[in-house]
């Protein structure tokens, strides 16, 4: 455990980059999207799923070389993550990637956006879609003697990229399918700075070209022989013998700083007028407006402003990623959320979900989780639950067939949860107008099924069914968490709304609560035991109470999916001794020591500066400190999650650190973030400002600032700044109530050498001792 208070450069050092990402760049709820790799390369894959067959074989790789020469420098292996390319984005409104290579003295930067035409909204989520893309010398070392020229080499292949969910080997490149499926050829032989140059396809396409009044010289050469490592050594041995799989753009710029050349690429070969009309608009012209674009933000977007850039960042860019890795579909009109931006570009509707939730509600985006959450409403009662012993049911909330990946039961109580949790913070009339018969349906499924007899399992809590990817239909304690989390809050909006059923869905709740809880105790008497480090013996609290495997209870998915979630859904207290208990094993248990950092997803669970050892994503732990108020690992966990589950350079989101990126962003550091300053969920009908406040947040010198933030009873604004040598704490707190909570509770800091603390002004009720000040 920690010895003092982590902030957010602690928790960067405890963890690296990930390594082998893909982040994604692109528009808003565009059916597509491109992805840059970890060595910078380009993909433009526009079929990633069903619903995008249509387009299959029509996106293009492009792999791009800082060097003079017109061969892939073997200096470079493109396709394991050594750590040479730097990347992040540039500071303007618009998603703009970069990607950094240092060579021979000289600093090399490509940049990338994405683009439509007029830079507004989708209408029909195919418009052509463009990626903009600057090369330029960013910097050079003038002590060094540098040639007057430099270059960039462009590989061009079909998009023969394959992921895994495996650290270290995610990422292959695929050379049996790496020739590019029609000839390409360039319109003019040498780049005419009045012209342009354009590279097309028999069909008189245009795949990509370079935008007029350049400075720079090209060279093309079609389908030449790749000499690419087989195994990433010196020994010429390792070298398979070369086929024409690539065909390279070499271009020559001048060498001094700033000297740039800006290239266009389509997501689809494209006709040539829309592509002139896109490539005379400029590189510098198309930012401005897709500047203009991503500086809207809805009128009820939160401010979350703290000391630490890299936290601010990282809900700023997540917020951009959640618009990006979504889509509309024109065949349905749906728009949803995705998974991910590249692999699992289907759904998953209980990540989904807490993106909705703990991001875009979280963050004031209520406008943009009501766009996404429309389709489940639309969609309720046209997919079976995934169980045998569940027929179809009118109210089973659940991820549309055309999106589907797989179904977890636990996808309804998710969905519940984020509708119902959507109408709280938001206080939308409109949305709890067409939403309420649903959530009342969706209610009544849970109540129908907790009554479905005959499965063998244990009678009034969930039936037998699938809870994650394994695929094995059991009662897992993650199906009935989750739905026991929708349905629990259900009964606090309609209660909040006076529905008349709202007594009923209440005694169904807590019979639920009770019949759970009756049941896992239970099971955990007939579950193997194990001994601590004081000599205690432990149970191990059960994944499922009917139907597991023993394997169940060694996966990955025991931390994940498994018990940790209790406290989340309000079936257990975080100090009730089964949750201790497996807290404690996963901290200490005697498969910790044999963790294996940064190395395979598949180990035995742990885990490690409070975040899983599989997926980041469900460290449900940090719940169990957030209700405890254990404030050195309610950090360690928020902070780790920061540093740990994101990429520190892009901000992507992985599902294991090295396994797949570009995931859906569900911010669980941010909205714990959240919580540690404005906490509406502590405890019900009471409102607590900066309980868990970060104290490198608390400053002189900056104020920290969090401006119309949600809260189940309305928006909140609060911000807080240290004087007079940290003895005097200045707080600002500006409520715009829908429904006043009975007690709102400011949290004093524990901070040495505080004398005085105030509010808009005035004198707190706090005499040096006692944290709380009661402000209502």
């Amino acid at each position: 455990m920690l010895s003092s208070e982590p902030n957010i450069q602690t928790a960067l050092s405890w963890w690296g980059e990930i390594p082998d990402k893909w982040t994604p760049v692109g528009w808003k709820d565009h059916l597509f999207r491109f992805n840059i790799e970890f060595n910078g390369a380009i993909a433009a894959i526009p079929d990633l799923n069903r619903r995008t067959a249509a387009w299959k074989g029509q996106g293009v790789l492009l792999t791009i070389y800082p060097t003079r020469d017109m061969a892939v420098p073997d200096t470079i292996s493109p396709w394991r993550d050594d750590g040479s390319v730097f990347q992040g984005w540039n500071d303007c409104a618009a998603p703009v990637l970069w990607s950094e290579w240092a060579v021979d003295g000289l600093i090399y930067r490509s940049e990338v956006f994405a683009h439509i035409r007029g830079a507004r909204d989708i209408v029909s989520g195919t418009e052509p879609l463009f990626a903009w893309i600057r090369l330029s010398v960013y910097d050079r070392i003038e002590e060094l003697p540098l040639e007057d020229e430099c270059g960039f080499l462009i590989r061009i292949n079909a998009p023969c990229v394959a992921h895994s969910m495996n650290a270290r080997n995610n990422t292959d490149f695929i050379r049996e399918l790496a020739l590019y499926p029609r000839p390409l050829r360039p319109e003019r032989d040498e780049y005419d700075p009045a012209f342009g140059w354009r590279l097309v396809e028999d069909d008189g396409r245009v795949r990509m070209g370079i935008a007029p009044g350049m400075c720079c010289k090209v060279t093309w050469q079609s389908a030449v022989p790749c000499r690419r490592r087989v195994a990433y050594y010196h020994d010429k041995s390792a070298l398979r013998e070369p086929e024409p799989i690539d065909s390279l753009l070499h271009i020559v710029i001048p060498s001094q700083k700033g000297t740039c050349v800006d290239l266009l690429l389509p997501m689809l070969p494209t006709e040539r007028d829309v592509f002139d009309q896109e490539l005379l608009l400029g590189y510098d012209r198309a930012l401005d407006q897709a500047n203009r674009y991503w500086s809207v933000k809805p009128i009820t977007a939160a401010v979350f402003d703290t000391p630490e850039d890299y936290v601010n960042q990282a809900i700023r860019r997540s917020l951009q990623f959640a618009e990006i890795i979504a889509e509309h579909d024109p065949a349905t009109g749906h728009y949803s959320m995705l998974t991910g931006s590249w692999s699992y570009s289907v759904v998953w509707a209980t990540p989904v979900s807490m993106t909705s939730v703990m991001l875009l509600d979280t963050m004031g985006y209520h406008s943009v989780a009501d766009k996404y959450l429309e389709v489940f409403r639309k969609e309720q009662g046209t997919v079976a639950p995934p169980s045998p012993h569940i027929g179809s049911h009118p109210g089973y909330l659940a991820t549309p067939s055309s999106l589907t990946a797989i179904n977890w039961l636990s996808d309804h109580g998710a969905i519940l949860w984020s509708a119902c949790e959507h109408a709280l913070l938001s206080g939308d009339e409109e949305f709890i107008e067409r939403w309420t018969p649903a959530i009342v349906r969706a209610c009544e499924f849970i109540r129908d099924a907790r009554r479905i007899e005959g499965h063998g399992g244990v009678l009034g809590i969930m039936p037998p069914a699938i809870a994650t990817d394994s695929g094995t239909h059991i009662q897992a304690v993650w199906n009935d968490g989750w739905i026991c989390k929708g349905l629990r809050t259900a009964v606090r909006l309609l209660k909040r709304l006076g529905h008349p059923r709202a007594e009923e869905f209440e005694r169904e709740a807590a019979d639920y609560r009770q019949t759970f809880v009756k049941a896992v105790r239970e099971k955990t008497k007939t579950m193997p035991t194990w001994t601590d480090r004081e000599g205690s013996v432990h149970h191990l609290v059960p994944t499922s109470l009917f139907g597991d495997k023993p394997w169940e209870t060694r996966h990955p998915f025991y931390l994940d999916t498994g018990p940790l979630i209790l406290v989340f859904a309000c079936l257990l207290e975080a100090d009730d001794e089964l949750m201790r208990s497996t807290l404690l094993w996963f901290r200490e248990g005697p498969q910790v020591k044999h963790y294996r950092k940064d190395s395979n997803w598949s180990q035995v669970p742990s885990l490690h500066h409070e975040i899983s050892s599989c997926e980041p994503v469900y460290s449900f732990n940090v719940f169990h400190s957030h209700r405890l108020g254990d404030r050195l690992r309610f950090l360690e966990g928020m902070y780790s999650l920061f540093a740990g589950y994101i990429s520190q350079q892009t901000y992507t989101m992985c599902e294991h650190r090295g396994g797949v990126c570009g995931l859906t962003p569900a911010l669980v550091p941010g909205y714990l973030a959240r919580l540690a300053v404005v906490d509406d969920q502590i405890a019900e009908d009471e409102l607590h400002l900066l309980r868990m406040v970060p104290l490198a947040w608390l400053r002189e010198d900056r104020e920290s600032s969090f401006e119309s933030i949600p809260t189940e009873f309305g928006p909140v604004s609060i911000s807080a700044r240290l004087a007079y040598g940290g003895r005097h704490l200045k707080v600002t707190f500006f409520p715009r109530f829908r429904t006043p909570p009975p007690r709102v509770l400011l949290h004093v800091p524990r901070l040495s050498g505080l004398e005085v603390v105030t509010v808009n002004g005035e004198k707190a009720a706090w005499e040096g001792h006692g944290d709380c000040v009661p402000l209502i």
